[in-house]
């Protein structure tokens, strides 16, 4: 596949028109049209439709585009980084992360990053589900969990430390559970579909099945719902830190377990290089779990 072609295809398709995407590459309308011409009859689809006045994707372009905007990246991507050029933390950044990461973890690093690389852009997706990273276009994303087993590379940031937590008033009003048999007499607060919480105790792992009349499809939905007093949760340390230290919430601490440890994970699509702009923003992301680590929190 000729790349100057795909260029051709991904320039046309953000400028919407092949005058424009001549003007921005630097050749002539005429060579634009042949180049998109010969992508195509590569392809065997018509990636676009287009009249003197409009263009337009055809389904298959639609489905094409992030593929094309893949390639031309990874090309430039390769490029910087054998060129050693440690400018090559520009363009956008697309990464997907959890809600509440994304709110607590993520969102305070975006002005240190932003003013240490005048020439990069961020675009945050928060979503608790795990994306097509390929079929998206998404550089990165970071998931909190036990990691299965995919096509995709994961690298390992730091352990996620848990706690079950309760408001002051639903302690007062329904006691504190013990063990982790007490658990079935309380109003546990869960993610849809979670069936059961993860439990260590001497190693060994206890699945404790839950009991609620509550779910949410994120974990933020919990979270507040525990602190309005509907039950009892189990959360990341890194959120729940200050609802800690103003006694909004209590620390459940079991006699015989303690919540599984997950771990933060970043995950990258196997056909990229890991591009200066994700090494710069995994690098500030570590250095900030780490910071809170020390701290406590």
């Amino acid at each position: 596949m000729n790349l100057d072609e795909v260029l051709v295809f991904t320039s046309a398709a953000s400028g919407g028109s092949l005058s424009e995407a001549a003007r921005r590459l630097g050749i002539s309308p005429m060579v634009a049209t042949r180049r998109l011409a010969s992508l195509e009859q590569a392809l065997g689809v018509r990636l676009m439709h287009r009249t003197t006045r409009s263009l337009s994707l055809t389904p298959e372009g639609e489905t094409f585009l992030p593929y094309a905007r893949s390639l031309i990246e990874t090309e430039q991507q390769a490029r910087t980084l054998l060129s050693g050029d440690e400018r090559g933390a520009t363009g956008l950044l697309r990464v997907s992360a959890p809600v509440a990461f994304s709110t607590r973890v993520i969102a305070p690093l975006v002005p240190l990053l932003l003013d240490a690389h005048p020439h990069l852009r961020i675009s945050l997706e928060m979503s608790d589900t795990m994306p097509d990273l390929v079929a998206t276009g998404l550089d990165l994303a970071i998931r909190i969990a036990r990691l299965k087993d995919s096509n995709l590379i994961a690298r390992k940031l730091a352990e996620n430390r848990r706690s079950l937590v309760a408001s002051p008033s639903y302690i007062e009003k329904h006691g504190c559970p013990h063990t982790t048999g007490d658990l079935l007499q309380h109003q546990c607060l869960s993610l849809h579909g979670v069936t059961h919480w993860t439990f260590l105790a001497a190693g060994v792992e206890q699945h404790v099945r839950l009991q609620s009349r509550f779910s949410s499809t994120s974990i933020e939905g919990c979270h507040a719902a525990c602190l309005a007093g509907a039950g009892i949760t189990l959360l990341s340390d890194w959120n729940i830190a200050d609802d800690l230290e103003s006694r909004r919430l209590i620390r459940v601490q079991l006699d015989d377990a303690e919540p599984e440890t997950l771990a933060i994970w970043a995950i990258y699509p196997t056909t990229r290089l890991v591009a200066p702009k994700v090494r710069v923003f995994i690098d500030r992301l570590m250095g900030s779990l780490e910071e809170a680590r020390k701290s406590g929190r």
